[in-house]
């Protein structure tokens, strides 16, 4: 069986995958998608695939989400997204450090006329998240920012998460490397190592009901059980 789920992963498939997920992005969303692959170097390679969009559009409406919160926003990809599938008076609380990422991502929720429905604010996610009113409760909380602050960004959501509340959070298969092992001679980097113990940290908690989504470089999604 594990190697049949190997098999299905593997990139031709993966691409098939990506190819017959439906609808087509609509005019704004190419016109970002080409906005954040005109972005140099790596930059240009860190928005979410047109599947996970798909996904987290559908995920969002069929949850009837009011309330969504996004940690990472970038150039505005995944929370257009959330914000497609929030009902008039869904709202999405974005958090990101970068004005000149969200500045693309301000622009094109305009041209959406999603504006309305998102609120950004910039500086630490944890500083956000700690002046939070602790009345204030998300369904749906996409994680997606720097890979060693994982397990604090949850940690810090989970008083926030209604009962039926689903937190997503992305690149947990970081392209296989979570695979990789300490003492094979191979360096394993920051990010590796932040995502492999975050994994197993989710996968060891009571608290929790997980599973991660092979979409995209792999979603988890967590919620309490």
């Amino acid at each position: 069986m594990a190697i049949q789920r190997a098999q299905a992963l593997d990139t031709e498939l993966i691409a098939y995958l990506a190819a017959h997920a439906a609808p087509e992005p609509d005019a704004v969303q190419q016109r970002l998608m080409t906005a954040t692959e005109q972005l140099t170097g790596h930059d240009a390679k860190m928005q979410i695939g047109v599947d996970q969009g798909i996904w987290f559009e559908m995920l969002t409406r069929s949850m009837r989400v009011r309330s969504a919160l996004e940690i990472g926003t970038f150039t505005g990809y995944s929370a257009l997204s959330i914000a497609r599938g929030l009902g008039p008076e869904g709202t999405l609380l974005c958090c990101d450090v970068s004005e000149t990422w969200t500045q693309i991502a301000r622009e094109h929720w305009e041209l959406a006329g999603l504006a309305d429905r998102i609120e950004l604010r910039i500086g630490p996610a944890l500083e956000t998240l700690a002046g939070l009113d602790p009345e204030q409760m998300f369904d749906l909380v996409f994680i997606d920012a720097d890979k060693p602050n994982y397990i604090g960004y949850l940690e810090a959501v989970l008083p926030h998460l209604t009962p039926h509340g689903v937190v997503l959070v992305d690149n947990t298969l970081w392209s296989r490397r979570v695979l990789e092992q300490p003492g094979t001679g191979r360096e394993i980097d920051t990010d590796t190592i932040a995502l492999r113990a975050f994994n197993d940290a989710v996968t060891a908690d009571d608290r929790l009901r997980s599973v991660i989504v092979p979409i995209g470089d792999g979603v988890t999604m967590i919620q309490l059980r």
